[in-house]
């Protein structure tokens, strides 16, 4: 055989290069665009839970909270006026002049209630859904994350959610001690546990304001909620976002005996934060949003 019968064609050459080549490039742009495609789904699917709350009523409530009462808790006259006044605005944003509630007030271990309303199901005698947020603050904080964010959320998701026929009856409540370390929260939570009875789940809001989607944690591994997460955020380990410490609400009822999930966006506040800067509006109404959503499938609304 001559050496010239061994050498290949130039074309074979040059596809022997190529095909590789390509098939790299073209692999990458295919995974690409597989990418692409699923962020534009989930973006889309964060704008279409995000219509279900007004943006600009929950950027609203949250400049009241933060900015017009601030403060809210007993370390001083001035924050317990405000504590007060958190309830009043509260109150008056669900009852019949508003929303349309009838708003239950259960007398608190101290001098403020427990504020309750209740969308009943179409299996009332079934375990209900409990969704619950505390709206005191830490002593010298506004409480942005801690808790003026889960109260905004939780206001806005009762909000959209009043004229529903949950198969499940869902019940909000907010508690008046839960971020102040020295404010009475074993005996809060014990307050909402004899108004609870046996629920099929509690849903712990706060710190809604760091990101568009939900962080669900639980000590209760089997919790309902976390099975229900999909599309709205993702499972945390309570570890990590409790950071190592078990006094927030969804850990204290989880140690009463109750199935708490805590849903939040970013791990617990921790004392040294200042807790001062309200988020944009349009991240808040994302995960209150999916806060809605959540809360539709754990009540059995399509």
């Amino acid at each position: 055989m001559t050496e010239e019968t061994e050498k290949r064609p130039r074309w074979v050459v040059v596809l022997l290069v190529i095909l590789p080549l390509w098939l790299v490039v073209s692999g990458g742009v295919a995974v690409w665009h597989l990418l692409h495609r699923e962020q534009e789904k989930e973006r889309m699917e964060q704008e279409r839970f995000a219509q279900s709350v007004s943006e600009s009523a929950l950027a609203d409530d949250l400049r009241k909270l933060v900015e017009i009462i601030g403060e809210r808790n007993a370390a001083t006259e001035g924050a317990a006026k405000n504590l007060t006044r958190a309830a009043a605005m509260i109150e008056g944003s669900l009852g019949p002049a508003n929303t349309g509630f009838s708003v239950s007030r259960t007398q608190g271990p101290a001098d403020w209630p427990l504020l309750h309303v209740r969308i009943t199901g179409t299996n009332p005698e079934s375990p209900a859904l409990w969704v619950v947020c505390s709206y005191d603050s830490r002593p010298g904080s506004p409480g942005v994350e801690a808790n003026a964010t889960g109260v905004a959320a939780t206001l806005a998701a009762a909000q959209a959610l009043a004229t529903e026929k949950p198969a499940t009856s869902v019940h909000f409540a907010f508690l008046p001690h839960a971020n102040d370390p020295d404010s009475p929260v074993l005996e809060t939570a014990d307050k909402l546990v004899k108004l609870a009875g046996s629920p099929a789940a509690i849903l712990c809001v706060e710190a809604m304001g760091a990101g568009n989607q939900l962080w669900l944690s639980s000590r209760d591994t089997a919790a309902m909620p976390l099975a229900k997460v999909s599309g709205l955020g993702s499972v945390r380990g309570a570890e990590v976002v409790c950071l190592g410490e078990d006094v927030d609400l969804a850990s204290v009822f989880f140690q009463m005996g109750l199935p708490a999930v805590r849903v939040s966006t970013r791990p617990q506040v921790i004392a040294r934060e200042a807790d001062a800067t309200p988020p944009a509006a349009a991240t808040l109404a994302s995960s209150t949003g999916c806060l809605v959503e959540l809360i539709r499938r754990c009540a059995g609304l399509p």
